[in-house]
């Protein structure tokens, strides 16, 4: 992973976890070969560990294959609540917790 490719560290999402995608807005740029352009996604896998689903990936310099970040979304049920995390160099760290009775407690 490099954080000289992005122009903050893990920025704090909010909410907003995403399973596919790259956050373009932190990208300054590849430090390898200093272009800024679209990001590959490679090594995609999905695994289910404990009843909590993993997806993980790697983003990548379209250009020179420089490895950028590595990305981890989990999806898991907790009691009445759907639970989504993402923890990603480039794209962030975010958290969101959902209801899936139809009145949200």
């Amino acid at each position: 992973m490099c954080g000289d490719c992005v122009e903050k560290e893990y920025p704090n999402r909010g909410n907003t976890c995403l399973e596919n995608g790259s956050f373009l807005l932190n990208f300054t740029g590849c430090a390898v070969c200093s272009k800024q352009d679209f990001m590959m996604i490679t090594n995609k896998s999905f695994r289910e560990e404990d009843g909590e689903e993993i997806v993980t990936y790697d983003h990548l310099c379209k250009n020179c294959h420089h490895v950028v970040a590595r990305h981890e979304y989990t999806f898991s049920i907790m009691d009445e609540f759907q639970e989504y995390t993402m923890l990603c160099l480039l794209c962030g760290k975010a958290k969101d917790m959902i209801s899936i009775l139809p009145d949200d407690p």
